[in-house]
């Protein structure tokens, strides 16, 4: 039997519910993005209205003004926002078990086997979903997930999009490569280079040139382009293994030195090290990325002789992977970082240089600091070098920073 699998997108998700809220905005331009006076600030998304002006979503907010001056701009609510994603998700729960998530507004449905049809069930969902929660929805039919999801982004506001096994051929093979879930900016020039512009000459391809250009991704590309995904849409109740802990960041103002990426790294060093410790995790792997004003990005990752949850290791190798791989060709617009690589069998070993117990000071320390922290804020404790350059650390990612789900291949 074919598969019949749902993508559910709603559409301008943040936007949209903020324009639910606020009736006195809902005719006008609005973004949510940050502060632009602190320079978090970057569209996260937009309304129909703002999209006319050409903005586009992570655009800087001076940029998005420049083009449209009278933009209303308003911060994010994740709050409420998680709370419209579980009523959509209690939607879903009506037509099926496997459900499965991707960020916050978007969600793959497994209805194979319904009494009701594919079309039929996408219709009734995206009318309970206006009706019942005042947004709408973009939804893409499909045999498989990756096609599902080029269908719901085929049309867009409010609309069904079907591509199934007798039609892919005409509508996602004329459709650009760069649409192809995962193929980014980066695949997407690799190809071009190569002569390939559009799904359907990917999926004509020779496979074996695209294993010699991509390795094993080239295979992957090869099967979405044709049709041939057959990952599984995960049951709503899975759980799924956590593969890596990390923060990033927009920083305030560009990074010019050493210094200015030492204090961010710091801070963001410390929120994931506080979220290892809250979930028992203890990594090996630590890994960078850096994007610079340039919009050039690049990640580097090193292994450590020890698992660690502590904030001065993490620190140490991310500042280590920098100064090795940085040379400052220009200044730096934002940075994350993660641990990876978990072991829960790990037994330290003692030295005579006194390692185990230094590292169990440390983690001493930093437990009390959570303690603080979770008794008198975030804020109530700070690193003294912290405050030379309160511009750059004042940001709390622990308590800020929103976790989506996790990703299509973990």
């Amino acid at each position: 039997m074919e598969r019949s699998i749902l993508h559910v997108d709603c559409n301008k998700f943040y936007a949209s519910v903020e324009c639910l809220y606020r009736p006195e905005i809902r005719d006008k331009p609005v973004a949510v993005g940050g502060n632009p006076e602190t320079r978090h600030g970057i569209i996260l998304t937009k309304n129909e209205i703002a999209s006319k002006y050409g903005l586009t979503v992570g655009e800087p907010l001076w940029k998005a003004y420049q083009k449209c001056p009278d933009l209303i701009v308003v911060p994010p609510n994740y709050p409420l926002y998680l709370r419209f994603s579980k009523l959509c998700r209690r939607v879903y729960e009506d037509y099926s078990e496997y459900i499965e998530p991707f960020g916050l507004d978007e969600s793959w449905l497994d209805v194979t086997g319904n009494t009701q049809s594919a079309m039929e069930i996408a219709k009734e969902i995206r009318h309970r979903i206006k009706s019942e929660l005042g947004i709408t929805v973009s939804i893409g039919v499909s045999f498989n997930k990756i096609f599902a999801k080029l269908g719901s982004d085929y049309k867009k506001p409010d609309a069904i999009t079907r591509i199934g096994s007798d039609n892919f051929r005409k509508i996602a093979w004329e459709l650009p490569c760069s649409d192809l879930l995962f193929v980014g900016r980066s695949t997407t020039k690799t190809l071009h280079a190569y002569g390939i512009y559009t799904i359907g000459e990917l999926a004509n391809t020779d496979i074996k040139f695209l294993r010699s250009v991509f390795g094993k991704n080239g295979d992957t590309l090869h099967k979405f382009a044709n049709g041939l995904d057959d990952m599984p849409v995960r049951h709503k109740d899975e759980i799924r293994d956590v593969k890596s802990v990390g923060n990033s960041t927009t920083t305030p103002r560009d990074l010019v030195n050493d210094s200015d990426v030492a204090t961010v790294l710091r801070v963001l060093a410390e929120s994931v090290a506080e979220r290892l410790r809250e979930q028992g995790f203890k990594g090996k792997t630590v890994t960078i990325s850096v994007r610079d004003t340039k919009l050039v990005s690049f990640t580097r990752q090193t292994k450590l002789a020890a698992p660690t949850n502590l904030s001065t290791e993490i620190f140490d190798a991310g500042m280590a992977l920098f100064k090795s791989n940085y040379h400052w060709g220009a200044n730096i617009r934002s940075m994350g970082i993660s641990v990876s690589d978990f072991d829960w069998e790990y037994c330290e070993q003692f030295d005579l240089a006194g390692t185990a117990e230094r590292r169990e000071k440390i983690e001493k320390i930093e437990n009390t600091v959570d303690v603080l922290r979770r008794r008198f804020g975030h804020y109530c404790i700070q690193k003294a070098c912290q405050m030379r350059t309160a511009d750059l650390s004042d940001f709390n990612p622990h308590d800020e920073h929103i976790i989506h789900p996790i990703g299509y291949f973990a």
